[in-house]
């Protein structure tokens, strides 16, 4: 069984495993270290890009030339080096940190446009987002919810059910053509929203769990930082799909 965050699965733990000991062997408090210093190096130049992008506004009034070019910049580059990081975990302690600054470029440029609609939505956003991590944190370490095989299974074909609808509108809007409902703000589309708010929430269990198991096994110290990779995967899709909602909501007011 494999964990629906393609990133943090089983198959990838069994590749890379080693029969390792002491300090050179992958453990929880070394993967929530990581995990830690990823999501600090995202928020430090999703800070700067904030804050640069509403000082270019405030001189010229209007966003500068080059932010759609680092927004899609930002964006392309973060795809290539996580398809790099998914292929060669050796890489790493290398790769996942300028993932982790490369997505916080994104994001700050693109939380900016929510902001400038829906003043205030990033920080309730980013609020939430917290406080998902921290409840699910909780219910997995008490054990108040266990992975079970059915509950993978679940959450895998779930997961796997919103990327082939987030694939079709893809391609789908490549012809003009746009699926109805689910991407306005009518009461489908936060429905829409909040299931895939709820799955992506789940993701995080899985990758606790995964987490977990790779500790249990002889897995070398360097998938410390792909384990937190894979967790800041799942939290920028988190933090998305929870800016999304919110702007659905925001829009009926």
């Amino acid at each position: 069984m494999r964990a629906s965050n393609p990133v943090l699965n089983e198959s990838t733990f069994d590749s890379e495993a080693q029969f390792t000991t002491g300090p050179s062997r992958m453990t929880v408090g070394g993967a929530v270290m990581k995990t830690s210093a990823l999501v600090i190096i995202l928020l430090t130049t999703g800070a700067l890009a904030w804050t640069q992008l509403n000082a270019s506004m405030a001189e010229g009034g209007t966003r500068p030339g080059w932010f759609m070019l680092a927004l899609i910049g930002s964006s392309i580059g973060g795809f290539i080096v996580a398809m790099i990081t998914s292929f060669v975990p050796k890489a790493s302690p290398f790769t996942a940190p300028l993932y982790a600054a490369l997505q916080g470029v994104f994001l700050g440029l693109f939380s900016n446009l929510f902001e400038a609609r829906f003043p205030g939505i990033v920080l309730q956003a980013v609020g939430l987002t917290i406080g998902v991590l921290v409840m699910l944190l909780f219910l997995y370490g008490t054990r108040i919810i266990r992975v079970t095989e059915k509950l993978r299974l679940g959450i895998i074909a779930a997961t796997g059910a919103v990327a082939l609808i987030y694939l079709a509108s893809f391609v789908l809007s490549l012809f003009g053509v746009n699926i109805p409902y689910i991407h306005g703000s009518g009461l489908i589309g936060i429905g829409f929203s909040l299931v895939v708010v709820g799955i992506a929430a789940m993701n995080l269990v899985l990758d606790f769990d995964f987490i977990e198991q790779g500790s249990r096994r002889p897995t070398p110290k360097y998938m410390e930082w792909y384990a937190g990779f894979g967790l800041l995967v799942t939290l920028v899709w988190l933090y998305l799909e929870i800016l999304k909602l919110l702007s659905k909501l925001r829009s009926r007011d």
